[in-house]
C-alpha cells in the first residue's frame, strides 16, 4: 500500500479497485460492522479512516458510525467502554483492538463555540455526515467496498482541496477549533484551502474565542510538524493566535521543512522566525506548552550563542544538556549546526563527571576527600571537554599529579 498521496485511489467504479479499500480493514473493524449488520443495524467505517484509506495511508484510528443506539451497541458487544455516552460514542474492544462506535447524530446550537449544547440521535447516515467539518472527513465505507460520499469528498481528495461540509462560516462558528483543523489538514496532506473556506477563516480568525490552550496546542503542533509546514504561517497571518501574539504576522514558515519533523525542532525554528519579526515568542510558548521537557529546552536555548566548533558543542552539552542544544541547533534554521551537533553526539563524548575515566571512588583511592573530589572532577571535566581523547585513567591520573 502506498504511504503517500497516490494517483490511484478507490474512486474508480470498477469493483476490483473498490475492493482494495476494504482489504486493509482490520479484522476487528470488519467484525464490528458485521455484528451490527447481523443485528439489523447499519454500521460503516467513517471519517478520517476512510479518507486515509483513499489516500493510501494507514489510518491511526478507526471510527464506525451506526444506526444502533448506544445501549444497543453495549448489548451487542461483550467488551465496551462508554467513552462518550452523552454524544453517542461507545468504544468496542475486539481482541484488544479499540473501535469507536458512534450513533448517527445531529447537533444543536454551539453557544460556546466549542461543543454542541446537545445532540439528537437520527436514523440517516447522510444526516450524520452533514454535521461533519470537511468533505474529506464526511465519507463512509461499506464492507463490499463502496464509498458513501454525499458531499463530494472524493472529488476534493482528487483536487487536493480542503472544503467545508455546508457553509464555511457556519461550520467555523459552531466550533472554532475547525479553523485550526482546516490549516492542519492543509499542512498534513499538502492540500489547498477552498476559496470560501479561506475567506471565512480570514474573517473569523482574529475574533475572540474561548478555546482552551490544551485544544489549540495539538493542532498547532501537528501543523508545525507536518510535511507542509508552510501552512503554519496562516495561523499567524489570520490572527488565530492573537490570544498569545497581539498582532498579525506574515511568516515564511516554509523554511521549517528543512528541520527534523519533531516538536522540539519545529518549535525552535518557529521561535527564530518570530524573533526575526520582532515578536516575543515567550507568551506563545508559555501559553501553549505546559510540558516542561519541551518548553524548558526552548527557553534555555534563547540566550545562547551558536558554538564555532565541536569543542563548543561539548561545552554546551555539558552545561545545558542535549535537548537544549538540539533546540539551539534548530534555531539556526540551517542543516549545518544540526549535523555538527549530531556528529558530536555520535562520538559519545564525556560531558559529565559520571563519564570521566576516574570515578569518585577512584579519586578517594588517590587520597582525595570531601570538596576536593568535586574540584578535581570539575578540573578534569574541563580538560576532557577540550581534549576528549584524554579521557583515560592514566592521563587523568597524570593531570591530577601535576596540580
Amino acid at each position: 500500500m502506498a504511504t503517500g498521496f497516490s494517483p490511484i485511489f478507490c474512486f474508480s467504479t470498477a469493483k476490483e479497485v473498490l475492493m482494495d479499500c476494504t482489504t486493509f480493514l482490520p479484522s476487528a473493524v470488519r467484525r464490528c460492522c458485521q455484528r451490527l449488520h447481523q443485528a439489523g443495524f447499519e454500521g460503516y467505517p467513517v471519517g478520517g479512516c476512510v479518507r486515509d484509506l483513499l489516500l493510501g495511508r494507514t489510518p491511526q484510528d478507526w471510527d464506525v458510525c451506526t444506526s444502533a443506539l448506544p445501549h444497543q451497541v453495549q448489548a451487542l458487544f461483550p467488551h465496551t467502554v462508554p467513552t462518550g455516552l452523552a454524544y453517542g460514542t461507545i468504544t468496542v474492544v475486539e481482541d484488544g483492538f479499540p473501535v469507536e462506535v458512534t450513533t448517527y447524530r445531529q447537533e444543536t446550537a454551539y453557544h460556546d463555540g466549542r461543543r454542541p449544547d446537545a445532540v439528537a440521535f437520527v436514523s440517516s447516515l447522510e444526516q450524520d455526515l452533514s454535521r461533519r467539518d470537511f468533505t474529506i472527513n464526511a465519507m463512509a465505507l461499506t464492507l463490499d467496498g463502496h464509498i458513501l460520499d454525499p458531499f463530494g469528498g472524493q472529488a476534493d481528495l482528487q483536487a487536493r482541496r480542503v472544503r467545508c461540509v455546508g457553509e464555511p462560516k457556519q461550520r467555523f462558528t459552531e466550533d472554532r477549533l475547525r479553523l485550526f483543523r482546516a490549516i492542519r489538514f492543509g499542512a498534513q496532506l499538502d492540500f489547498h484551502l477552498e476559496e470560501q473556506l479561506l475567506h471565512a477563516l480570514l474573517e473569523l480568525g482574529a475574533q475572540p474565542h474561548t478555546l482552551p490552550p490544551e485544544r489549540i496546542r495539538p493542532e498547532v503542533e501537528k501543523t508545525l510538524c507536518a510535511s507542509a509546514p508552510r501552512w503554519t504561517g496562516l495561523l499567524f497571518s489570520s490572527g488565530l493566535l492573537s490570544t498569545f501574539l497581539p498582532k498579525r504576522l506574515d511568516l515564511d514558515t516554509s523554511v521549517l521543512s528543512a528541520l527534523p519533523s519533531t516538536p522540539l525542532a519545529r518549535w525552535a525554528g518557529l521561535v527564530t522566525l518570530l524573533r526575526q519579526e520582532g515578536a516575543d515568542p515567550l507568551p506563545l510558548l508559555r501559553g501553549l506548552i505546559p510540558d516542561r521537557t519541551l518548553i524548558g529546552p526552548l527557553t534555555q536555548a534563547l540566550p545562547l550563542e551558536f558554538p564555532l566548533d565541536a569543542r563548543g558543542w561539548r561545552h554546551l552539552l555539558s552545561r545545558h544538556g542535549e535537548a537544549t542544544c538540539q533546540a539551539l541547533a534548530a534555531m539556526s534554521l540551517r542543516p549545518q549546526p544540526l549535523q555538527a551537533l549530531e556528529d558530536v553526539l555520535a562520538q559519545a563524548p564525556c560531558i559529565s563527571p559520571k563519564q570521566l575515566a576516574l570515578s569518585g571512588k577512584d579519586l578517594m583511592a588517590l587520597g582525595l576527600s570531601g570538596p576536593n573530589i568535586g574540584r578535581a572532577q570539575k578540573m578534569l571535566l574541563e580538560h576532557v571537554l577540550n581534549h576528549p581523547e584524554d579521557n583515560t585513567a592514566p592521563v587523568l591520573r597524570r593531570l591530577l599529579s601535576q596540580t
